[in-house]
């Protein structure tokens, strides 16, 4: 069963499968370790810190943005937080009842929201970080403080690649074409 295999197994697993072809080893595992790092990271978050506060990964992602960007447009909070805007208006409308986020419209463009975060959001903000805080440090425990670095900087060159080349590569693999729509998992019934 795929969730009670090791990390160690996996990759021998692959290595036998895909033994055949002509395979970049080292990229993939850089790429599938990044996926399984995050999910592991995300996960015992969660379950951990954040449960106590009564919050998801991704409604803490936004307390965080706006906490540190201060009141923002909903486009650009969606953006630094990596999800849609149509993620965000779910998250901020729970976040807005729990009386965490104040929405208010932009004041030059009635199309626009603005979010902030209320006294009692900061307030949860400051005792919850410390906290996160924490179990960063539990999560990175075998990594010394000039290897945190190293992957940190690492890290931070996967990001800026996709962010500088990315489109101009998708273009060039999708031969200009626009990708195909996103869906949901669901299909038509017949």
């Amino acid at each position: 069963m795929p969730g009670q295999r090791s990390i160690t197994e996996a990759e021998k697993l692959a290595d036998a499968k895909l033994g055949g072809f002509p395979i970049r080893h080292e990229q993939m595992a850089v790429v599938a370790n990044i996926y399984r790092a995050a999910s592991a990271v995300r996960q015992h978050l969660e379950n951990s810190v954040l449960r106590g506060s009564d919050l998801t990964w991704t409604a803490f992602v936004v307390l965080w943005v706006v906490w540190i960007w201060g009141e923002s447009e909903t486009r650009h909070i969606a953006e630094e937080a990596g999800i849609s805007k149509g993620t965000l208006t779910g998250v901020s409308r729970t976040l807005e009842a729990r009386g965490l986020i104040r929405r208010a419209s932009h004041p030059t463009d009635g199309r626009l929201v603005l979010l902030s975060l209320t006294d009692e959001g900061e307030e949860l903000m400051r005792r919850v970080f410390p906290k996160f805080n924490e179990e960063e440090a539990f999560v990175a425990g075998q990594l010394s403080d000039e290897e945190c670095r190293s992957v940190a900087e690492g890290l931070r060159r996967v990001v800026l690649q996709v962010e500088e080349h990315g489109e101009e590569r998708r273009l060039t693999l999708l031969d200009g074409a626009q990708p195909a729509p996103r869906r949901s998992g669901r299909r038509p019934k017949a």
